[in-house]
């Protein structure tokens, strides 16, 4: 019996695999500006990566990406090494969770997740900020122990303690939450209310939507 629903398990989640593949971006008029992705640690080595869908520790339970690297358009990408070298003062480096993702990701994340869940993922019908290399997800962490710093919920829980404000939690976690969304919106990006580690860029409309794999980047 368990052997049986191990099986069908593997096969549902093969079956949405092979959708999403299938499956096309939505079409966009544009215009729209030049892409340049550009890979966080070879422009700032000191930013620290915990790219989960490089392993089955995720929301899916399996590795979405073949690779565990991080890319945003140069612009992002720039004002995210700003934010960087504004904490290390303060003993705080970023971690980064994620940064642009192929669009067929965003489908198998969407067709995966129950319906009142679904406010903390992307709608592949219109896209996400993470498929234009305009979004990342990322915390804190300390610079001389490298721990990740405790907010007031775990990366990608979908509960209500993701909200950007959300008032449980300690003090600390509270206080570390906004510090990290005050830099980041010091430098362009906006904080995605449901989700407190989730920041899009302020130019994404000019970028359109890409299913380009790690692989070709």
């Amino acid at each position: 019996m368990i052997k049986l629903l191990l099986r069908q398990l593997w096969l549902v989640a093969l079956l949405s695999i092979v959708s999403s593949c299938a499956a096309r971006p939505p079409h966009e008029a544009g215009p729209f500006r030049p892409g340049e992705l550009v890979e966080l640690t070879k422009l700032d080595p000191s930013i620290r990566l915990d790219i989960r869908y490089a392993t089955t520790q995720n929301f899916m339970g399996r590795v979405l990406y073949p690779q565990a690297r991080a890319f945003l358009q140069r612009p992002a990408a720039e004002a995210l090494a700003q934010v960087q070298a504004e904490l290390k003062p303060l003993g705080y480096g970023l971690l980064v969770f994620d940064g642009y993702r192929p669009w067929r990701i965003t489908k198998q994340m969407w067709d995966h997740t129950p319906a009142d869940k679904k406010e903390f993922v992307a709608d592949p019908r219109k896209g996400s900020r993470h498929n234009r290399g305009c979004a990342v997800d990322l915390s804190l962490c300390d610079l001389v122990t490298g721990r990740e710093i405790e907010m007031t919920g775990s990366y990608d829980e979908m509960s209500p303690r993701s909200y950007a404000v959300f008032g449980g939690g300690t003090t600390a976690q509270r206080e570390a939450r906004d510090l990290l969304r005050a830099h980041m919106e010091a430098h362009g990006f906006t904080v995605l209310p449901a989700e407190w580690w989730h920041f899009d860029f302020q130019d994404w409309k000019s970028y359109p939507i890409q299913n380009v794999p790690f692989e070709e980047l």
